[in-house]
């Protein structure tokens, strides 16, 4: 589909919308109330077990807050699942960069270790743009 505008701003309305009814969808088939009566007792606890983790699941993804949050955890779990941190640094060890408001920082392959402002406050894991090479950002209590 189309999203129009330069900006995308429609494909985001659309994608939200579209995880609305998704989730609107599921919930009314695997509500409990919508179970029919002579269903195997296996089936209607299948049906509460999904409808439980769709609901959970859209109390962190139906916000964008929690959302971002759950998408910065998911991105240094995989980010500890690609290999060992090459080296610890401090956010004020890295260069400011006024252009596009993110910190970064040189890696010996030649590429950027980069995260925004917002990002910093958040992550702790930070992979190159180049290599495979991740640092782990530290905070100073």
């Amino acid at each position: 589909p189309s999203c129009g505008g330069a900006t995308g701003g429609s494909c985001a309305r659309s994608a939200g919308q579209a995880s609305t009814n998704l989730h609107t969808w599921a919930k009314i088939k695997y509500h409990p109330d919508r179970q029919s009566a002579d269903a195997p007792a296996e089936a209607v606890e299948e049906c509460v077990r999904k409808f439980i983790e769709i609901d959970q699941a859209w109390k962190i993804l139906g916000h964008e807050e929690t959302k971002k949050e759950y998408d910065l955890l998911r991105l240094e779990d995989d980010l500890r699942n690609l290999g060992p941190v090459d080296a610890q640094v401090y956010l004020e060890e890295m260069s400011w960069n006024e252009d596009d408001h993110s910190f970064s920082l040189s890696c010996r392959c030649g590429g950027k270790y980069r995260v925004s402002k917002d990002e910093a406050e958040e992550v702790t894991l930070i992979s190159c743009d180049t290599c495979s090479l991740i640092v782990e950002l530290l905070h100073r209590s």
